[in-house]
């Protein structure tokens, strides 16, 4: 998927503020294969997006033509089964990247790979259809929309590959991190407020998105939550540059610093932003554009990045 769709669908490492970062892992190829398929009984059937899948037998060549599947079948410890990944899918590095395009998938070019597991974050050419021809199943598993769906995305991917246990296990990890993170964090008697900035033209995102119930933990509210339209675009609605003013955030957070460049210099730069209390008390963060707009193991070091910079920087 290009950039964009991908942000506004929310949707490489964490971004160090002095202390330590709370990181997700990649299981060893060693580890991988110790662990490999003893937690699923094939075929197995899965109900996912496009409806209900059946694998026959353990999947040996998956082409996964969604970033954020990919980040997560390596997390479970598939990596060694992933044949082909599309070419957004960045991380991890060691991933066998090609052309392949995820949002106009060629049947053609994924044929070729000779997948028996094909994983999408979204069918809406058709694929599973074309596929099925083939014999080649197609597991969609699109944008979360909390982090109950982001779990059950793990659980199907590691009955898929055979991989349960861990996608369990990593489940667990996930969320005993988040804990630990909500836990230390510093608690405020009224809502921290914040602008997160999806790219230049002042797309956002609500309180009621996935990033932002994530961010809800800390016990911060989206200014976007009062703006026109920001129901009917989903929880992403365009704001203006007088609004955001207007609002005036605790703390501006930038998704676009990769696609786009944006910083907190630039930021301040911006005509009237200057007077913004978040550009006067260095309340700018940067973000890694890709982990801002997944929904996969990396969402911790997400939520890390903005409760470290809140417990420096505190409220306004």
């Amino acid at each position: 998927m290009s950039r964009t769709p991908r942000r506004l669908m929310l949707a490489a490492a964490a971004f160090a503020f002095g202390a330590a970062a709370i990181s997700t892992s990649i299981p060893s190829a060693a580890a991988s294969a110790a662990t490999a398929a003893s937690s699923t009984t094939y075929p197995v059937q899965i109900t996912a997006a496009n409806g209900k899948i059946t694998i026959t037998s353990r999947p040996t060549a998956i082409v996964s033509l969604s970033p954020t599947a990919t980040e997560m079948l390596y997390a479970i410890g598939a990596g060694s089964q992933v044949k082909a990944v599309d070419s957004y899918s960045d991380y991890p590095k060691n991933a066998p990247h090609t052309k392949l395009n995820g949002e106009e998938p060629n049947v053609e070019a994924i044929v070729a790979y000779k997948p028996d597991l094909v994983v999408v974050a979204g069918d809406t050419t058709g694929l599973t259809a074309q596929l099925a021809k083939f014999g080649i199943p197609v597991l969609s598993d699109p944008a979360a929309t909390d982090l109950s769906q982001e779990y059950q995305q793990f659980d199907e991917l590691g009955q898929a590959t055979g991989h349960l246990a861990q996608a369990q296990s990593e489940v667990t990890k996930i969320k005993g991190q988040i804990k630990q993170i909500v836990t230390n964090a510093p608690k405020h008697s009224t809502p921290i407020t914040y602008y997160f900035e999806l790219d230049q033209t002042y797309y956002s995102e609500t309180s009621s998105t996935f990033i932002g119930q994530v961010l809800g933990l800390l016990g911060m509210k989206s200014i976007a939550d009062a703006a026109k339209g920001a129901a009917s675009s989903g929880g992403y609605p365009q704001l203006s540059a007088e609004f955001i003013i207007r609002a005036n955030p605790d703390y501006i957070f930038l998704a676009d610093t990769i696609c786009c460049g944006q910083n907190a210099h630039k930021v301040a730069k911006r005509p009237g932003w200057a007077v913004l209390s978040a550009v006067k008390d260095d309340r700018v963060v940067g973000l890694n554009d890709d982990i801002a707009s997944r929904w996969g193991p990396r969402i911790v070091d997400l939520l890390h990045t903005v409760a470290v910079a809140v417990k420096r920087h505190g409220a306004g």
